[in-house]
């Protein structure tokens, strides 16, 4: 993980562990002598892709630095039902407080990765890749998108700051497209690209003209997809989204698009099933 994917990190499990703990863990406190041991491991209980290790380890280490933490299956691995992912010690106090925190982050995020592992996989004999979108969990930005990246997919744009993207209601209001490009070109970085949401070849010719760097085939058929990258003619670099099941990208890959682009990447991901394991007493 990057710095700035590790600040994100550190900010939500500040959070989270806020709104676990509280005052104390009741519980392990009253039951759990300060000084006692104990080692543990992590176990795929499902098929899948391994993502957020890192996070899972500063959950723990928050709670006690002595965390001693050995990764077997680093994240980006594939993992079958029952492989050990990490085996680590720390306090036994440290090891329960933070067990559903640590699973929580890593659970979620190598769901991210392994969906995104499969919808990378089904078009890797095209020059088309996997975009994330922005319907991430709030908050959770940067760390889907890390797990995306992992699972072998490419993020899209961050946020709303680091690329224009021109959909239908801004285009209503600026008149058009070819007035929406004209008028955000001169307020804009020259570094910063501009996409166009088009959603028929009227609209593909009209993004063209008007010079846009990027073009969104949105909700658009197979047959007209095609139309269109035979129409932008590599002017421009081309996006499909919209109703993007696994089962169609293969379709939509062999019509030329660069790019499909998948909200189920992140907005209704299932998280890949991990336990934790006392393994010595």
């Amino acid at each position: 993980m990057n710095q700035e994917e590790l600040n994100a990190a550190n900010d939500l499990i500040e959070l989270a562990l806020a709104e676990d703990i509280a005052g104390g863990d009741i519980t392990t406190n009253n039951l759990i002598p300060a000084n006692t041991k104990k080692k543990a491991v992590m176990v795929a209980k499902a098929n899948g892709v391994v993502a957020g290790l890192e996070v899972a380890e500063m959950v723990f280490r928050k709670l006690d630095n002595n965390l001693q933490w050995e990764v077997h299956k680093p994240d980006g691995s594939e993992v079958k039902k029952g492989d050990t992912i990490v085996t680590f010690s720390a306090s036994y106090r440290a090891l329960l407080t933070g067990e559903r925190t640590a699973l929580n982050f890593l659970q979620r995020l190598s769901g991210v990765a392994t969906v995104s592992a499969q919808y990378a996989k089904e078009v890797e004999r095209f020059n088309t890749k996997i975009l994330d979108t922005r319907k991430t969990l709030p908050g959770f930005r940067l760390l889907d998108k890390y797990a995306v990246k992992t699972g072998g997919a490419t993020n899209h744009r961050i946020g709303l700051f680091d690329m224009v993207m021109i959909k239908d209601n801004h285009i209503k209001v600026a008149g058009g497209i070819t007035e929406a490009v004209n008028e955000i070109r001169p307020k804009i970085s020259e570094k910063v690209k501009v996409e166009v949401e088009t959603t028929t070849l009227e609209e593909v010719e009209e993004a063209v003209n008007a010079g846009a760097d990027i073009i969104m085939l949105d909700n658009m058929d197979n047959k007209t997809m095609a139309e269109a990258v035979k129409l932008i003619a590599g002017k421009a670099e081309v996006e499909a989204s919209g109703n993007m099941v696994l089962e169609r990208l293969k379709g939509v890959a062999e019509t030329g698009v660069d790019y499909i682009s998948i909200g189920a990447l992140t907005h209704s991901v299932k998280a890949l099933d991990i336990s934790q394991r006392i393994i010595e007493t």
